[in-house]
């Protein structure tokens, strides 16, 4: 069964989500039950690519009994990037072989995919790489309706912390702007906010002309409040996906904060606070209209990473654990996990390559399926009928104490700003 293979590595890159541990402890098992030798590589590529070997951990029964069960990571993880010197992508390869690892095991996001591929094309054969894809964002390209591993824990957790929130805004009459996880796509944000059933959720694939000004944004949301307020509801929770501040326009991402990047070129979104610069861009609007209202703002996300799997995600990752290290064994290499309708299947690392960007690609929500319109149907969102209904327009103007033609001209293209921004 295990041909040549004899030694397999496994790291860890990236964020941490749910699950990682799972994948550690059913890869070495699959493994030791075939005579190999099994060891973990700490904290991703970081040592790796500077030639150093001495930090790695021996994975037996002992070191990892039960940690299926726990959150977190064994082996650390960081978001160390060999791609960006050369030397260092050879200097990582090096240290590999000096350890005698002919089977490497890496979990992550599309930037340790990224890294993975690079690293396998560099060993020419001489390395077996195969890749479990991790990520509570749930970007990676597997094939539709599949999660990547930590995402619906993530979801489920981010639902109970919306839950309260909600229940939280309607007793105190008062608005949340939560921002939920998620660089470039939105389907944690969508995700949370279509089981909880929150006022109004934005994520960046609507909005298909690039940049986007914050004023639309902020008009979005004050249309929501708007909206609910004509309901009789001076509460609600937005849910804002924190990869927006991505398509802002250069003069209002300024606004944001200053912009840090990690190693792999990606912004910090955690330390530009998109909610509070929304909240206070929407609070001197209500003031503006002789509104008082209270919004807080509250981020969703590092609470979510390091939480123990739900059974759902203990049971997936131990599948794609168990299937990576098959991969390996059966003489696989430069291949992606994943499981669709029940069995394994290997995603070719050349398949899953972004012609434009050489990085993995990425999987955005469809805004044209029924999955993201049946969500929109039932936020209490500024929509094309709400502003061409004169009850309606009559009803807004009342809240806002203008006329109807002002209401009119303020908020006439609100359900446009997602297609024109």
């Amino acid at each position: 069964m295990k041909g040549n293979l004899k030694k397999i590595g496994i790291l860890v890159g990236g964020g941490p989500a749910p699950g990682i541990n799972s994948v550690i402890e059913a890869a070495m098992l699959r493994g030791l039950s075939e005579g190999l030798e099994v060891i973990g590589l700490m904290d991703g590529f970081h040592w790796l690519m500077q030639g150093d070997t001495s930090h790695i951990i021996p994975l037996n029964e002992d070191t990892v009994h039960r940690i299926h069960f726990r959150g977190g990571s064994l082996l650390r993880t960081s978001r160390a990037n060999p791609t960006k010197d050369p030397k260092h992508l050879k200097t990582t390869l090096a240290s590999l072989q000096s350890l005698n690892i002919d089977g490497l095991i890496t979990i992550g996001g599309d930037d340790t995919a990224s890294s993975a591929m690079r690293l396998e094309q560099l060993a020419g054969g001489s390395l077996q790489v195969v890749h479990v894809p991790k990520t509570i964002d749930n970007d990676l390209c597997l094939p539709h309706g599949i999660s990547t591993f930590g995402f619906q824990t993530a979801r489920h957790l981010g639902v109970e912390i919306v839950k309260n929130l909600m229940v939280d805004a309607h007793t105190t009459s008062r608005w949340y702007f939560a921002v939920a996880m998620g660089r470039k796509a939105g389907h944690l944000a969508l995700g949370i906010g279509k089981a909880a059933g929150n006022a109004i959720t934005i994520i960046p694939e609507e909005f298909h002309h690039r940049p986007l000004r914050l004023s639309n944004l902020s008009n979005i949301l004050l249309g929501s409040i708007i909206k609910r307020l004509g309901a009789g509801r001076p509460d609600g929770v937005a849910i804002l996906a924190e990869g927006l501040p991505e398509l802002l326009n250069p003069e209002d991402l300024s606004e944001v904060g200053d912009v840090e990047r990690d190693e792999h070129g990606n912004i910090r979104f955690a330390e530009l606070d998109i909610g509070q610069v929304l909240k206070e861009t929407v609070q001197r609007e209500l003031k503006h209209y002789g509104i008082k209202l209270t919004i807080v703002t509250k981020n969703i996300g590092y609470e979510l990473r390091c939480a123990d799997p739900i059974p759902y995600d203990m049971e997936y990752t131990r599948d794609l654990g168990y299937c990576a290290a098959q991969f390996l064994l059966e003489g696989g290499n430069a291949a992606m996990v994943a499981i669709d309708t029940g069995k394994f299947t290997p995603l070719p690392f050349k398949d899953m390559l972004d012609p434009d960007t050489g990085k993995a690609k990425i999987r955005l929500v469809d805004v044209e399926s029924e999955y993201y319109k049946i969500a929109r149907q039932y936020m209490a969102r500024m929509e094309r009928e709400d502003v061409e209904s004169h009850e309606a327009i009559a009803k807004f103007s009342q809240v806002l104490k203008i006329s109807p033609e002002d209401f009119t001209q303020k908020f006439g293209n609100i359900s446009e700003d997602n297609r024109n921004s």
